[in-house]
């Protein structure tokens, strides 16, 4: 089981702030996730659609898109940051 967190829009769109989710054998990496997230509602393939506008941390460590997610205990979702 793995704890997903979504923040900001992702959140809003996704509906929940958080699940956990038993990851089917095939999603091995942050791209494969994401895919896989898309298909579970409307709400998660709306906010995946632009993957340019998501970042990923795996056990709190900004991951890309080939990261290896085998293990991980949470995954954050959320858009990019910015400071100010």
């Amino acid at each position: 089981m793995v704890q997903l967190v979504y923040f900001a829009w992702v959140r809003e769109m996704v509906g929940t702030d958080a699940e956990t989710l038993a990851l089917p054998a095939h999603v091995t990496t942050v791209a494969e996730l994401l895919d896989w997230l898309a298909t579970r509602s409307d709400g998660h393939a709306a906010a995946l659609a632009d993957r340019s506008r998501i970042r990923v941390a795996v056990d709190q460590q900004f991951a890309g898109a080939d990261t290896a997610i085998s293990g991980a205990r949470e995954i954050a979702i959320f858009p990019p940051v910015t400071g100010g």
